[in-house]
């Protein structure tokens, strides 16, 4: 330890490898800063620990860090995708099992580990005020399943701050599920196997129906054999052996896929078609299959007739939305300081690599004084020249696409809409264009479209059957100050409605294609899957699903434009591979900003250009 080095330091730095070799993965980047915990492509994210440490708050950094290196050890997101189910309930239960089999299995092994996971889970009740609890909710049932798992494959304590939680449950918690989860012991350390058995006991827990399996089963197979569902993302073979000791290889087949496929990017022969949208945003729907031109799915609308694509300030007067603006201001009045000085930092990062660059010893250009001295020791040597140039940067585009669907009701959106606001305040500053999107629908449980479907005598697997309303709040061109008031839109009521995101992310995405800089980023911030009543109520259950999967693989995969995704309080790692999970709308801001910050870091840098030797 070196003398002079922090506790807070030292306690980065071993959390740091100890999170590493527990991982398995030596070239993973830890990065301590506000926010909650998650895995964002090959980055761990940490809160900071606090000034002050005390033994608790350790364990509570390092249980999070071991976490995260469990779940990166031992589990494969192919196989939890292609086993993942339609059902809500089904699915939350899915994924809290899942990560109890990862910390389980390292519980077993590490007594530092168990200690420090039993730690986190205190911190996790108590976050969740399970102490406080007079009543069951279907959403508590995937936490006692997890819990459950840790006590009885991992010998991990049941945490104190859950006990109210148990005593609501113990009707539910007899015998038979105690069985169920015994069961599990003998496969843990075969992820697919796992799974299964954990599908077959909530069958057995009626919390599935039989049917409901057959059809996820039949729907799986069609998946598997189309040629064009992967695209190439996460090629990964090989099973999981008893300790899982192949799952880190597999992660790391999985990055070097990733990279293969962008490598292929490209190819101007493979990207989608430029669309015949005014990139000024005219109120122009544009044809869904002209202009994707990607031949990954048999989605299709069942009319676009309906649809709208339209600006801010046409949806109400001035006044309502000067009004909403204020609104929105008033709301997150206290949270203004924090994002601005994030904004701050970040300006001031893009600020430090908007320095202009020089390159020396060139034939032409500008003559280089401070080399004369060698012309003047020797009349022979050349005269040297150097030209000025600027960081690549600086021509680039960001667009934010926000949800605005009714889920996002309250503080996400609000939180949504204000940081989409001293985003591009602090992008335009720094001469990065900046365009803020929003999708929802006209209608809930279909509209016009709907209504034309049933005049037609409702034919079957009729696509998607609802009115789009994509809304521009700030163009591309539009100055901050002239696009400030759109974004207290999100605020009406009424505005917010169901969420279809292929569709949305694909207009985003032939939006930025039209643009003329070189650098293309689209940042989607999302709380949910595709909703839409009346559309999954007349196809197959996984139609919305699958069809925003197809589009984010084949934009990850085959076009220029960079995309990342964050969800609230939803996981999207599932869909986008580089994402992150919030669990608190309050700290969209700041990740916002890290997520940018990480884009623009991760920059090719010029290799012509170098340093002024001294």
């Amino acid at each position: 330890m070196n003398e002079n080095e922090q506790p807070v330091e030292l306690v980065k730095r071993t959390t740091s490898a100890a999170l590493k070799a527990l991982a398995r993965d030596s070239e993973l980047e830890v990065v301590f800063s506000q926010g909650p915990p998650g895995i964002s492509g090959t980055t761990a994210h940490l809160p900071t620990p606090p000034h002050r440490l005390t033994t608790h708050s350790v364990s509570l950094v390092r249980g999070m860090a071991d976490s995260l290196a469990l779940r990166v050890s031992y589990h494969d997101n192919k196989i939890h995708r292609n086993l993942l189910l339609d059902n809500p309930q089904a699915r939350q239960i899915f994924d809290a099992i899942e990560q109890a089999r990862c910390e389980s299995l390292g519980a077993r092994k590490m007594s530092g580990v168990t200690a420090n996971l039993e730690a986190l889970g205190e911190e996790r009740s108590a976050d969740k005020n399970y102490a406080a609890l007079t009543q069951r909710g279907d959403d508590q049932f995937s936490d006692i399943l997890g819990l459950l798992v840790r006590e009885q494959l991992g010998g991990l304590k049941r945490p104190e701050g859950a006990k109210q939680l148990f005593n609501l449950w113990a009707e539910r918690i007899d015998e038979t599920v105690i069985n169920q989860i015994n069961q599990l012991q003998e496969c843990m350390g075969d992820q697919s196997q796992f799974a299964e058995r954990v599908i077959e006991m909530m069958q057995a827990l009626d919390i599935l129906d039989a049917d409901v399996i057959d059809s996820q089963d039949q729907n799986d197979e069609d998946e598997n054999t189309d040629p064009e569902s992967d695209n190439g993302l996460d090629d990964q073979s090989g099973e999981m052996d008893g300790e899982g000791a192949s799952a880190m290889d597999e992660t790391s087949s999985e990055v070097d896929g990733e990279a293969e496929g962008m490598s292929d990017m490209g190819d101007e022969d493979s990207l989608p078609g430029e669309t015949g949208e005014d990139p000024s945003g005219a109120n122009k729907w544009p044809d869904n299959n002209d202009n994707a031109r990607h031949e990954v799915t048999t989605y299709t609308p069942y009319t676009t007739q309906f649809d709208e694509i339209i600006h801010a300030d046409e949806l109400c007067d001035p006044e309502e939305l000067n009004r909403l603006r204020s609104q929105l201001d008033q709301q997150l009045s206290h949270l203004q300081g924090l994002i601005s000085k994030l904004a701050n930092r970040l300006q001031r990062n893009l600020m430090a690599k908007q320095q202009r660059t020089w390159h020396f010893d060139l034939e032409e250009g500008i003559l280089d004084a401070a080399r004369l001295s060698r012309v003047v020791i020797d009349p022979f040597y050349p005269l040297s020249f150097k030209q000025e140039s600027e960081m690549s940067f600086r021509d680039t585009v960001v667009t934010l696409l926000i949800d605005n669907s009714g889920s996002m009701r309250g503080r996400p959106i609000t939180v949504a809409a204000m940081s989409a606001d001293i985003l591009a305040r602090t992008l335009e500053r720094c001469g990065v264009k900046v365009e803020v999107l929003g999708f929802t629908t006209r209608s809930w449980k279909g509209g016009s479209s709907r209504e034309r479907w049933v005049a037609a005598d409702k034919p079957k697997n009729p696509g998607r059957l609802n009115d789009l309303r994509h809304i521009i709040y700030k163009s591309a061109e539009t100055p901050w100050r002239r696009a400030k008031a759109n974004l207290g839109l999100m605020l009406r009521e009424g505005l917010l409605k169901e969420n279809i995101d292929g569709e949305a992310l694909l207009w985003a995405h032939n939006r930025l294609l039209a643009r003329p800089e070189q650098r293309r980023i689209l940042m989607v911030i999302s709380d949910g899957a595709p909703v839409d009543d009346a559309t999954l109520s007349t196809n197959p259950g996984n139609y919305l699903e699958r069809h925003l999967r197809d589009t984010i693989a084949w934009i990850e995969t085959r076009s220029p434009v960079e995309l990342t995704a964050i969800g609230i309080g939803h996981d999207v790692t599932r869909y986008y591979n580089r994402a992150v999970t919030l669990i608190d709308a309050e700290e969209l801001g700041g990740t916002m900003m890290q997520k940018l910050m990480e884009l623009f870091d991760d920059e090719n840098r010029s290799p012509h250009s170098q340093k002024r030797p001294a």
